[in-house]
């Protein structure tokens, strides 16, 4: 299966070493409630509105195949019945207030951009990301990808929720050069309710990545009245020390090289995405934690080995 791609992201500086260019796929098997990325999680097209964009040009209205768009004083609306999502309305939108997310691209595509990059990687070390959604859903096409990047000698970083099919993951890993693998709860009944699927394949897969001595940061999305509490976060610090790279004398393909860790403070500056996507942002019991709930986080870390770093 090919995944479109929702998103190309160019002087990335927070998707692992370096300057990078990041490359977006679209499709998910998670739902985080607190997702800043909602286009991700779908595999098919989806359409952005922006009212505050529209100019009532009505272009849209006139080139619309299907009669599926209305001017209203609320702006222009979409009867999705009859919308087939052609793009038409986007490409014919003089301020961009209608956008389509998600775009076919091939390998061979995509390394054209990649290597117009060339100079900013070779300058700081940098590379290619792969994100999400989440790229392990499309094992062929990001397999593909990352092989024609490595024999450029790019350096690959792939960003995942860990949730796929372990000999997917360890296929993968062997051309990789960095995972950027979130944790996000400990307890798989809280996981079910906040992500929509358990977490006992993503923590299984964790100690399967780290045993094979892969180079791994992991990002904690730290939110209030979710994780950001002394037994959750105990809970995770333990299980990340145990991890076989954090084991002090035990074997792995590649001893003394431990995992690195980041926090990730919540906030909401993704609802005005859903509102583009023509659904509305429930932020549920989250909130930002405190100052001094970061500080907690950061101490029980440590009590552990473990160095963690906020942001990144």
């Amino acid at each position: 299966m090919i995944p479109l791609i929702f998103d190309i992201k160019r002087y990335a500086i927070n998707d692992g070493p370096g300057i990078r260019i990041t490359i977006f796929l679209k499709g998910c098997p998670l739902s985080c409630k607190w997702c800043h990325n909602p286009e991700s999680q779908s595999p098919e097209v989806q359409k952005f509105y922006t009212a505050s964009k529209c100019i009532g040009a009505k272009d849209c209205i006139e080139i619309c195949p299907n009669d599926a768009l209305t001017l209203t004083p609320e702006g222009i609306t979409t009867d999705f019945e009859a919308c087939n999502l052609c793009g038409k309305c986007a490409e014919a939108c003089p301020t961009k207030a209608i956008e389509m997310s998600g775009a076919n691209y091939d390998v061979k595509e995509l390394l054209k951009i990649i290597e117009r990059e060339r100079v900013l990687f070779d300058q700081s070390g940098g590379g290619l990301t792969v994100s999400g959604g989440e790229p392990l859903m499309f094992p062929e096409f990001l397999i593909e990808l990352l092989d024609a990047c490595g024999e450029k000698n790019i350096h690959r970083t792939v960003d995942t929720s860990g949730f796929a099919d372990t000999r997917v993951l360890l296929e993968v890993a062997k051309r990789t050069d960095l995972f950027l693998y979130d944790l996000k709860l400990m307890d798989s009944e809280k996981h079910k309710k906040w992500m929509g699927v358990s977490n006992q394949l993503i923590l299984k897969n964790l100690k399967s990545l780290a045993e094979t001595g892969a180079n791994i940061n992991i990002r904690i999305p730290l939110i209030k009245n979710l994780n950001a509490d002394e037994k959750e976060l105990t809970e995770m610090a333990r299980f990340i020390a145990e991890l076989p790279s954090n084991r002090p004398g035990l074997e792995t393909a590649s001893p003394g090289k431990k995992t690195a860790v980041n926090f990730l403070p919540y906030h909401n500056i993704a609802a005005n995405k859903y509102n583009k996507l023509g659904s509305k942002y429930n932020e549920f019991e989250m909130a930002e934690p405190s100052q001094e709930e970061q500080n907690m986080a950061i101490s029980i870390f440590k009590e552990f080995g473990i160095e963690v770093e906020i942001g990144g």
